[in-house]
């Protein structure tokens, strides 16, 4: 027992998954320092593990490894990776709990142990489950982070309890068109994607399975670990930006993205809103011609997605009104921008000569 708590009384730092997508992209023989660099990271950072990395880098991380592999699924791919007992105290503290809605208490409670930019928070009406709120971080950047995280609680579930537990109902904020077959085959059929929040929940009775091995002396010892460890995390409340970006999303395809429904979605009045996105330097209208920018970027770079799909969803009536704002802020079409993206993502990698003195250097 000694030894089990020695090795969780450092928890893992934020970066953890960007680590994985490292060790992925070298094996893959990427030029890993151009990737690195496009998401503000050093080598040096990346493979020190007690070196903790912006959640926002970490997410630009992965999209760029994701498009350099071609894999659209990079995140849920990497969660089938590590053994589970990499996650160190946070996943101690789960598997000493009592029952599976006790480890999900766990989870909601000490998930910044992981990663900062995610707050978990326990759903316990039956059916149980978790919902999942980015803090501080823009959530339309990110589909592999919030995969990752999905899928490695499932797989938590699943060896807590001995059982091969299937979610009742997936809800994810970011879209896709076409789902692979094992992304089905894991979180079974009922996933939605574009949905208002991110949500995972079990069948009823699921929260009250023993957990195989639960331990609850252990659990209190390890609980006051854990109290510890997020007492000592430095408080951050995040950009009210982000906050906006996050609300303004899910609101655009139905025309609801105005500045009078998101003051009313957090809770303040639309001049504070306007005073506060001021303070930042920032309008409503401006954030949001910004926000539709990058949107339509990120979207155009799926082929699966129609330029009339991609207008719809950026909150246009008609393609023409689309095309005419994304010349206005890119100086190019819709469609050419598609068509450089896709020279730009199937280039043949190239090894720089950093890399390879990196890579002889540690075989």
């Amino acid at each position: 027992m000694d030894e089990i708590v020695a090795s969780t009384t450092f928890p893992s730092a934020t970066g953890h998954i960007a680590r994985l997508a490292y060790a992925r992209a070298k094996a893959a023989g990427l030029a890993v320092s151009p990737l690195l660099k496009g998401a503000h990271l050093t080598m040096s950072q990346i493979e020190d593990p007690h070196t903790r990395l912006k959640v926002s880098d970490q997410i630009q991380f992965l999209n760029l490894v994701s498009q350099g592999l071609a894999d659209d699924f990079l995140g849920f791919h990497l969660a089938q990776v590590p053994d589970l007992r990499e996650f160190g105290l946070f996943y101690y503290v789960l598997s000493s709990a009592e029952t599976l809605i006790d480890a999900l208490q766990r989870a909601a409670r000490y998930s910044s142990i992981l990663n900062e930019g995610l707050c978990l928070k326990l759903v316990e009406a039956s059916p149980a489950g978790l919902s999942l709120r980015y803090v501080g971080v823009n959530r339309h950047h990110d589909r592999h982070q919030i995969e990752f995280v999905l899928t490695s609680m499932i797989r938590i579930c699943r060896q807590l309890t001995g059982l091969h537990l299937m979610p009742a109902r997936v809800r994810l904020i970011h879209l896709r068109n076409e789902p692979c077959d094992e992304f089905a085959d894991f979180f079974g059929e009922n996933v939605q994607f574009g949905a208002s929040s991110d949500e995972i929940t079990f069948p009823p009775k699921v929260g009250g399975l023993p957990v195989i091995g639960a331990d609850p002396y252990l659990n209190k010892l390890l609980v006051t670990y854990c109290e510890e460890a997020i007492a000592e995390q430095p408080g951050h409340g995040g950009s009210f930006q982000a906050s906006i970006e996050n609300a303004i999303v899910p609101l655009l395809p139905h025309g609801k993205a105005r500045a009078s429904e998101i003051a009313r979605r957090l809770g303040i009045g639309q001049r504070t809103l306007a005073r506060r996105l001021s303070r930042e330097g920032l309008t409503f209208s401006g954030l949001l011609e910004s926000l539709r920018f990058n949107l339509a970027n990120r979207y155009l770079g799926d082929k699966h997605f129609s330029i009339s799909q991609i207008a719809w969803l950026l909150g246009y009536k008609e393609v023409a009104g689309f095309s005419h704002a994304f010349k206005r802020w890119s100086g190019t079409t819709p469609r050419e921008a598609r068509a450089r993206q896709t020279r730009q993502y199937t280039a043949p990698v190239e090894l720089t000569r950093e890399d390879k003195l990196h890579y002889r250097a540690r075989p």
